[in-house]
């Protein structure tokens, strides 16, 4: 299966040795299963051809707001939709969970409570997984027609699942603690406020589930699913 990635955001320079980029990120979480994968930086303008070029899309991280006038964002939207209305699987994940909110009519904003760092522990209809989180934005309505799967006191809507269309989580199963921590220095520094970043690296090191996560949205992927609405 042909999983396209749309990379929404650009990895810091400084950490993509180490790490690689966001869909480098993607192919190591979502190794163990038979995937292809295929990359287009829809931040830089580089969009599919035909939302057809893929047979499930994964939607990215990215520093952007999913509710900035940017260029991307409008027809990455309108793709979304597309994929939606034609049943091909979409996954997204910490912005790409944003803007499936957005486009399919749902509201993102900038979280007043501040900003999600480090592992947290969600609850995934009474199972608890934790995983690592990086973000202020946030979903503060659904769309209608969202099932809430994953809830945290501080992000109430943190994963949403849109019948077999389209599967999103808040949190980021693809950073692993070293990439979180050279995030933490290489942009969290004068924009995390300091105590909030010493708290989630003081949290390092503990179990992550990211295994489990990558097992579910392998699942969803494969999962056969309706036809595309006529």
């Amino acid at each position: 299966m042909l999983i396209g990635i749309l990379e929404t955001g650009l990895a810091p320079e400084a950490l993509r040795e180490r790490s690689g980029s966001y869909p480098d990120m993607f192919a190591r979480l979502l190794g163990p299963y038979d995937f292809e994968f295929r990359t287009w930086s829809v931040v830089q303008m580089r969009f599919p051809d035909s939302v057809f070029d893929a047979e499930g899309w994964l939607i990215t991280g990215s520093r952007h707001g999913a509710y900035e006038d940017l260029p991307f964002i409008r027809p990455l939207e309108a793709l979304i939709r597309r994929a939606v209305e034609e049943a091909i699987p979409v996954v997204g994940i910490c912005f790409g969970h944003q803007i499936v909110a957005r486009a399919l009519g749902g509201r993102v904003e900038k979280f007043d409570g501040g900003w999600a760092v480090g592992p947290q522990a969600y609850d995934f209809g009474g199972e608890t997984l934790t995983l690592n989180a990086w973000h202020q934005d946030q979903v503060i309505e659904p769309p209608a027609e969202a099932e809430i799967i994953a809830t945290h006191p501080f992000c109430p809507y943190a994963g949403l699942r849109y019948g077999d269309r389209a599967l999103t989580v808040q949190a980021h199963p693809e950073f692993d603690d070293g990439f979180l921590e050279g995030l933490i220095e290489a942009r969290g520094r004068g924009l995390v406020p300091d105590d909030r970043l010493e708290a989630a690296l003081d949290r390092l090191g503990r179990k992550n589930d990211a295994d489990v996560i990558a097992a579910r949205i392998a699942q969803f992927f494969l999962q056969p699913r309706s036809s595309a609405a006529a």
